[in-house]
């Protein structure tokens, strides 16, 4: 299946079959005509960004976005030779790094767009851009609201050339309301203005995942898919929409089996009292790996197919479970905090909701120091 690390068993197996998988409905879904710009931010949600986006650029995948110049230049050094679209902008004292690896930055507003065509300019040079709009998230971007005053800065421009124009949705989880309606609305407004003055960027794009899925009216010349390329759906209500594979499990194994007496405190601060004669297991894994803190007393995991509870509080390098209801339970057995295990399983979903978070949050906070492991489940069957 796959070569697992020596030493500390806690890892990610992320299966690529699964992400190429996803990758081909998501173009299923748009059609051949629709460019794909894959969000590969924040290690790729969190599944690694270099082996993720290779996977990704050998199934023809258009474009990347990532949100940093760094991410960026990781994936230039992954070999990848795809569009990278920089999604928090430019700092202009990074700009000679934005040259040197071919990386498309974001403008969201007016004076940084001045200050950026200057120095470009000062370079002798020219340099492809994208414009963000807001056009209801409230976050960055130049607001729609006053397209008349910036819009004549853009005839202004001497050395960017925009290669795209773009916006948020504020709903991740459903592009279904007035609001969203709302920001389509504003959005084709904005494009009809700027092709009302001669500016006809190649590159317009609006869809999230969710709107991948449910909305092709936003889908204009290219989407951005995020959470949806690992598996993970924007909201329950979209999985019979599209059929997707969750493409990352996180695994550990038992260090340590301990029997204990009623009346047992587990872990700090005594928030977990045995009741009965328990059998304790405990996970080399904590919250210095991702794993969430708010999981203490609340939490699941698989152990022989079947759940143990979380039990006491999560430390930072270790957690204790539950066993006794478990039988033939013994040190060194897997035990799998988000994923499949026989005909058990964790999703992210599930493990957000108790933590009183979002799948996103769980993904991407998954840390450094856990091993990704890479697969190909096709080529096992």
């Amino acid at each position: 299946m796959f070569t697992t690390p020596k030493g500390r068993p806690t890892l990610c197996v992320i299966d690529l079959e699964a992400l190429r998988w996803n990758y081909h409905k998501i173009r299923e879904k748009v059609g051949p005509r629709i460019k794909i710009a894959s969000m590969v931010k924040a290690n790729a949600y969190g599944h690694g960004a270099p082996c993720v986006a290779r996977a990704l650029a050998e199934e023809g995948c258009d474009a990347f976005g990532v949100a940093t110049l760094e991410e960026g230049i990781g994936l230039r050094q992954a070999e990848i030779r795809s569009p990278i679209i920089v999604l928090a902008g430019v700092y202009l004292e990074q700009l000679d790094q934005f040259f040197e690896h071919d990386l498309i930055p974001v403008v969201h507003e007016i004076d940084g767009l001045r200050r950026l065509d200057a120095a470009v300019q000062s370079r002798g040079t020219s340099l492809n851009v994208h414009l963000k709009i807001d056009t209801g998230m409230g976050r960055i971007g130049l607001p729609a609201a006053e397209i008349g005053s910036w819009l004549p800065e853009l005839k202004k421009l001497k050395s960017l050339e925009i290669d795209g124009v773009f916006s948020h949705f504020s709903h991740a989880e459903s592009v279904q309301g007035d609001y969203t309606r709302k920001q389509l609305e504003i959005f084709q407004g904005i494009v009809s203005r700027l092709r009302s003055e001669n500016i006809s960027p190649p590159l317009v794009h609006l869809a999230n995942s969710a709107a991948t899925i449910t909305l092709p009216s936003a889908y204009f010349d290219m989407v951005r898919p995020g959470l949806m390329l690992y598996g993970v759906y924007p909201s329950p209500a979209m999985t019979g929409q599209i059929a997707l594979k969750p493409v990352l499990s996180w695994k550990t194994s038992i260090l340590q089996l301990k029997k204990v007496s009623p009346g047992t405190s587990i872990s700090y601060g005594q928030t977990f009292i045995t009741q009965r004669e328990s059998l304790i297991a405990t996970l080399p894994i904590g919250y210095a790996d991702g794993y969430p803190r708010l999981l203490s007393n609340r939490g699941e995991v698989l152990v022989r197919g079947q759940r143990a509870p979380v039990v006491g509080r999560v430390c930072m390098d270790l957690t204790m479970i539950d066993v006794t209801d478990i039988g033939e339970t013994k040190p060194g057995d897997e035990v799998v905090l988000l994923g499949r295990q026989g005909n058990a399983e964790i999703s992210a979903d599930e493990m957000a909701g108790w933590s009183n978070t979002i799948s996103y949050e769980i993904l991407t906070s998954i840390g450094a120091r856990v091993p990704r492991i890479y697969y190909h489940s096709k080529k096992e069957r």
